[in-house]
């Protein structure tokens, strides 16, 4: 029971997240560039106060509830080695733990992205992670 809370609270905070990098590549950035110059920026700062107190912490609870179930989903490594699963689940893990890292650099110690400024990178981090998460389950 206390696993399917969990993947819950994770599905819903990956939406959150994933959702707002959706809807900044697709229409805020777009958005920006067919206003002019002053007001698009002023419109998207004015939609990214509000972004800023939430889809960090949605990363944060995110990551935190990935890392809790890993060992659950993960297992135990068989006489045979690693299983198709689990190798796909570290390399997703891998990927996950990046982006928290990277998120919890910037929010927490104000450290800016030396790479990948954008938000194309991230979304595409977590379109990975989305298909893995469905291949790992019949892989």
């Amino acid at each position: 029971m206390l696993f399917t809370i969990v993947h819950t609270v994770h599905l819903l905070a990956a939406f959150v997240y994933g959702g707002f990098l959706f809807t900044d590549i697709l229409f805020l950035q777009k958005m920006q560039k067919s206003l002019p110059d002053n007001e698009g920026s002023a419109c998207r700062e004015a939609i990214m106060v509000h972004v800023r107190k939430v889809v960090p912490y949605a990363l944060f609870v995110v990551v935190l509830t990935g890392i809790w179930m890993f060992p659950h989903v993960f297992g135990k490594v068989g006489p045979e080695g690693l299983s198709h699963l689990q190798i796909v689940l570290l390399f997703k893990a891998f990927l996950g733990l990046w982006l928290g890292l990277r998120g919890f650099m910037q929010k927490v110690f104000k450290i800016n992205p030396w790479l990948f400024k954008s938000h194309y990178f991230p979304f595409t981090l977590v379109v990975i992670i989305i298909i893995l998460s469905q291949i790992m389950w019949v892989a």
